[in-house]
Formats: C-alpha cells, sequence, structure tokens
C-alpha cells in the first residue's frame, strides 16, 4: 500500500530547513484527536520531562532540540538505502504533557497517552525525557504480555531504590519493569554497561532474573556485529521494546547528557549498534537522556536523532515485511 504524501516530510528542496515549524524530521505533526491518527503507523513522539533525575537535570528540554536537529534528516538511509518515509506512514504526535511538579502524576499521564497511542496501532518511537519515561511507556505497550528488550546503555537501570526508599528515578525503571511483569527477563539484553559503582545490586539482581549485560569491555572485544546477533537471538520473534540511552554513546561525541561515562561506543559504533536492530520484531523505541544544557552546539541531539532514523529504519521494514506476509 502507498504512503498518502500527507505523511511525507517536507524537502529540503522545497523549503530550507533553517525555516518552517520544527517538527520530528519534518513529518505533519497529528494529534491524538485529529481524524487521520487512524492513519499513521509510526508515530513521533517528544516525552519532555526529567523528574526522575538524580543529579545534573535538563532532559526535560531534549525533545524540543531533538526536533530541531531533525530537520537534518533526509528520506534516505545513506547505508542501507532504506526509505522510511515511503514504507510506512509516519507523523509528529506532539508531546506528552507531564506533571513536572508531581513524580506520580507524570507517569499515570504518560501511561494514559501512550496507551492511546497502543489503542490507535501505532508504534511509538520516543524522544526523551529521562529513562524513567521508559517505564510508562512500557506499562502501556505490555498490559497484556511482557516484552522482550534491547537496551543501549552505560546503566543498567536495574536499582531497587535511591535514597531510603525512593522507588521512582531515572536509576530504577527496569526493575519496577521485571516487577510488575512488563519485561520477560529471558528476552531482555542490556548492552554497554560500564563506570564505577555505588556496589553490584544491579548486576546481582540481572543475573538472579535472568538478564543478560554485555559490559562495554565485552562489546568492544566481541565488536558491534557479534553483539548485535546475540541480541537479536535473544530477543527472537517475539515483540520487543528498544531503549536507548545516549549515555551510552562516549562522552568524547555525546557530552550532552547527566551521566556520561567515558570509554564507551564512538558515534559510528552508536549507529551500527541501531542498525543491528533490523530483523527484531519492535513494538517500541526511545532515544533518551539528551539534555542540552550540557550540549548547547546540539551535536548530541543531532547524534540522538540520527539513532533515532537508524531505529525508525527497522521498525518501517519489520511494518512493511509484515504487511507483504
Amino acid at each position: 500500500m502507498a504512503v498518502s504524501e500527507f505523511f511525507r516530510p517536507v524537502s529540503g528542496f522545497d523549503l530550507p530547513r533553517f525555516a518552517g515549524v520544527p517538527t520530528f524530521m519534518r513529518l505533519p505533526h497529528v494529534g491524538l484527536d485529529d481524524p487521520r491518527l487512524a492513519e499513521v503507523q509510526v508515530g513521533l513522539i517528544g516525552a519532555p520531562w526529567d523528574g526522575g533525575t538524580t543529579n545534573r537535570p535538563g532532559p526535560r528540554h531534549g525533545p524540543r532540540q531533538l526536533r530541531d536537529a531533525s530537520t537534518m534528516i533526509r528520506a534516505q538511509n545513506g547505508i542501507t538505502g532504506v526509505r522510511p518515509f515511503e514504507q510506512v506512514a509516519c507523523a509528529d504526535l506532539g508531546d506528552v504533557g507531564p506533571n513536572p511538579a508531581d513524580v506520580i502524576d507524570s507517569l499515570t499521564r504518560m501511561e494514559a497517552f501512550y496507551a492511546r497511542v497502543r489503542a490507535a496501532g501505532i508504534v511509538p518511537l520516543t524522544a526523551g525525557g529521562d529513562h524513567l519515561c521508559t517505564l510508562p511507556i512500557l506499562r502501556a505497550l505490555a498490559r497484556d504480555r511482557p516484552l522482550g528488550m534491547i537496551h543501549f546503555d552505560s546503566h543498567t537501570d536495574l536499582f531497587h531504590s535511591y535514597f531510603g526508599g525512593t522507588m521512582y528515578t531515572h536509576g530504577t525503571p527496569f526493575r519496577r519493569a521485571v516487577e510488575e511483569g512488563l519485561l520477560d527477563p529471558a528476552r531482555v539484553t542490556m548492552i554497554g554497561i560500564r563506570g564505577t559503582a555505588y556496589d553490584s545490586e544491579d548486576r546481582e539482581f540481572a543475573a538472579s532474573v535472568g538478564i543478560r549485560v554485555i559490559p562495554i569491555e565485552e562489546f568492544h572485544a566481541r565488536g558491534v556485529e557479534d553483539v548485535m546477533a546475540e541480541a537479536r537471538e535473544r530477543a527472537g520473534t517475539g515483540e520487543t521494546y528498544v531503549s536507548y540511552d545516549i549515555d551510552f554513546v562516549d562522552p568524547a561525541f555525546a557530552p550532552g547528557t547527566g551521566t556520561p561515562e567515558v570509554g564507551g561506543p564512538t558515534s559510528w559504533q552508536a549507529l551500527m549498534a541501531a542498525q543491528g536492530l533490523r530483523g527484531v520484531n519492535i513494538v517500541g523505541a526511545d532515544l533518551v537522556e539528551v539534555s542540552p544544557p550540557f550540549d548547547p552546539s546540539g551535536g548530541t541531539a543531532f547524534l540522538g536523532v540520527s539513532i533515532m532514523f537508524e531505529m525508525l529504519c527497522a521498525i518501517a521494514e519489520g511494518i512493511a515485511a509484515g504487511a507483504r506476509g
């Protein structure tokens, strides 16, 4: 089925990239109450909230900078030749509106937003926001069955709690997701984990439930292709969520994040890791923790939206393959 011209991005040959109202990848904006929502297959969404941040805030401003940087995304993948906007109907669904003064209310609001997205049959591709944003997305997408997950990060985000009992921070979303039955640990792979630590509680929890943690030293020793082959094998053919924290990337290439860790992948390896998602049954994905105050130049955001485009290509290929039967 041909994609309507309405869902094609504005070309830089028709309107300069520095002109016009910025939307994700210059796509049309379609709100949740818009009649054309029923035609959307992939929805790009902003989650401007960092209520789970425990140290350096700023990711609440990430979606706006990411949208602006995304005007540089063009129609075709330069490596694979994939043209996602011709394969699936994509639109910018706007931002989910959080409550910056209330963590629990924000989680509730976000879950309700993504429940509507899921009910419309749309695959969400989200720009965060801190990593706690992923929890309400999973609550909406995994209501009926646990999902697999491929997680790129320098931290596991599997901690039990912070500061003596605070259960909801950007360091706890996947502990909660496992406890709530949103993730199938046997189908979860965490890639790039590194840095100093307070203790090994998160790694011990991962081992106890069967989550596969691939630390950065193993990632570098084996290489992107081999690591991603394992991640795809563990995900299998089942429905899988992808969560990509920009601090997976070395801060030399992505300084605009609140909790950087040295020794990570280059920007090239970061893109190749996302490209390695081809063939995964992706039902949702996110790119989180871009913090504009730490990189006003926008380089981190441009890398972030470039990674989002790679994920979009993988999603589009999967949807198109399903449509072909």
